[in-house]
């Protein structure tokens, strides 16, 4: 007997339509590694669709009041709240996730950013007016952008959709979002719900692969091209983006280093190793700022090499209905893939303390695991393994552990673990990534901005600066004679 696949559809315009031309995408749920989905493969015809509906959408939507931008964002999130246990569904499939992580973790958070940036659209303003020249009246206007082409990762899906479209729309603009071609489904569902909010063309969702995407930044309609995902996607869409001088936000990887001085106890290097664990392997390792990369002083790094692999050894992966688990599957084989090739081609000076090897044969499940003995240039120590995967390495002093936190091509994330307020201040300071935590790693709370420098991209996500983000600036003067 075959069981018959869902069958995801763009949503453009108000109303939801299959590709143009028919192509489709199998979708398959990494926690069982079999097809439960197809979803449309959308060519230029859609994209060309659902960028005439944002455009069409734009001027009404443009000139709605905050307040009715507001209370429309409101509707959004009490919606949401409303059709958790949908999205949490839709969700699982899309990722494999653990069920009740994701009610407990990813809902409620995405519910709040969306409540705070219904917020932040009764705050936009620019300077108050002024007279910076003899008689004449200054003041600034602060616009939405127009239309915004935006592309989520697989990570998570359904958070990242909201880390989009709640400041853009929230800005004023209207918005084309293409999920990833392996997650669709709890976008779609999103805008099946958005739908009933919102003025028909103000979101949109486009279904595809990477030439999708392509497609979306190089359409000569969107204003701005938003993206998180790998540095090789945000260097080629920064790239496309640049041929009509579209704005670009890049939210890219990340390699994040975990330094841990020696003034910790035993009882501060179980806990640290124990918190950093989780921020290691929360979401199998799948998270931009990921707590992977951990450089701790020599005096103390056989104690905390040996709490580290403890921590792990006591971790479990599982599939999603197992309420025991920390974390579920890659996302998918390519990634399982890249995993497993990381630790096959490990320098003979690195040793593995626990996990390094695949969990069972169904699905893309990966144990949770810890290298040790790896030196600065080591590839795995470069290069974001996206995976279950802490990395440990030593250090000597202060000056040592900034040369090789700051040693890589990324900057997204960072934290420092001491109980000296000085050094954790210096540390916070010389510190080239865009977050800093103290005594913890990977909270993240909409008030806050999220971004990185250098490889990692540009923008922010959250806080009044992604809002601000997804506007413009105009000056403008009148004479007073």
């Amino acid at each position: 007997m075959t069981t018959e696949l869902r069958r995801l559809r763009n949503y453009i315009n108000g109303e939801f339509r299959d590709a143009a031309d028919g192509r489709t995408i199998e979708v398959v749920n990494p926690a069982t590694g079999e097809v439960y989905a197809t979803s449309p493969l959308s060519g230029q015809a859609d994209v060309d669709a659902a960028m005439e509906a944002a455009a069409a959408a734009f001027p009404a939507w443009r000139d709605s009041t905050p307040a009715e931008r507001q209370r429309a964002l409101l509707k959004i999130a009490d919606a949401f709240e409303e059709r958790a246990n949908d999205l949490i569904a839709a969700e699982v499939q899309n990722t494999g996730k653990p069920v009740a992580l994701t009610a407990s973790e990813e809902i409620p958070p995405m519910v709040d950013q969306i409540r705070f940036f219904a917020g932040a659209a009764r705050m936009l303003e620019g300077r108050s007016a002024g007279e910076y020249m003899e008689g004449m009246t200054s003041i600034v206007r602060r616009e939405p952008v127009g239309v915004c082409a935006q592309v989520a990762p697989w990570n998570y899906p359904m958070m990242m959709a909201v880390w989009k479209f709640a400041p853009a729309l929230a800005a004023g603009n209207t918005v084309v979002l293409k999920p990833s071609d392996t997650t669709p489904a709890s976008t779609v569902l999103m805008a099946e719900i958005i739908g009933q909010i919102l003025p028909k063309g103000v979101f949109n969702v486009v279904c595809g692969d990477r030439e999708t995407g392509k497609a979306m930044v190089e359409h000569p309609t969107p204003a701005m091209a938003s993206i998180t995902g790998s540095v090789r996607a945000g260097m080629q869409v920064a790239e496309s983006a640049a041929k009509d001088v579209k704005r670009v936000h890049l939210e890219l990887g990340g390699k994040a280093p975990v330094v841990v001085f020696e003034d910790l106890d035993s009882a501060a290097i179980d806990k640290a190793a124990e918190d950093i664990s989780v921020a290691g392997f929360f979401n199998a390792g799948q998270d931009c700022t990921a707590a992977t990369r951990v450089l701790v002083h020599e005096s103390i790094h056989d104690e905390f090499v040996a709490a580290l692999a403890k921590a792990a050894s006591g971790t479990k992966t599982g599939q999603p209905d197992d309420e025991d688990v920390l974390y579920g599957p890659l996302n998918n084989a390519n990634q399982l893939k890249q995993v497993t090739g990381f630790i096959d081609r490990l320098p003979a000076h690195a040793k593995v303390q626990a996990g390094g090897h695949r969990v069972g044969d169904k699905g893309y499940f990966y144990a949770p695991t810890v290298v040790s003995g790896l030196k600065q240039d080591d590839e795995i120590i470069q290069n974001e393994v996206f995976g279950p995967v802490i990395t440990v390495q030593s250090f000597t002093d202060e000056a040592q552990a900034l040369e090789y936190a700051n040693g890589v091509e990324y900057a997204l994330a960072s934290s420092v673990w001491t109980k000296d307020h000085a050094r954790a201040m210096r540390m916070s300071k010389s510190l080239d990534f865009g977050c800093v935590w103290i005594n913890t790693h990977i909270p993240l709370v909409a008030e806050m901005p999220h971004g990185g420098f250098k490889k990692s991209g540009y923008g922010k996500d959250l806080s009044g600066y992604g809002f601000e983000d997804y506007t413009r600036i105009k000056h403008v003067m009148t004479s007073l004679g």
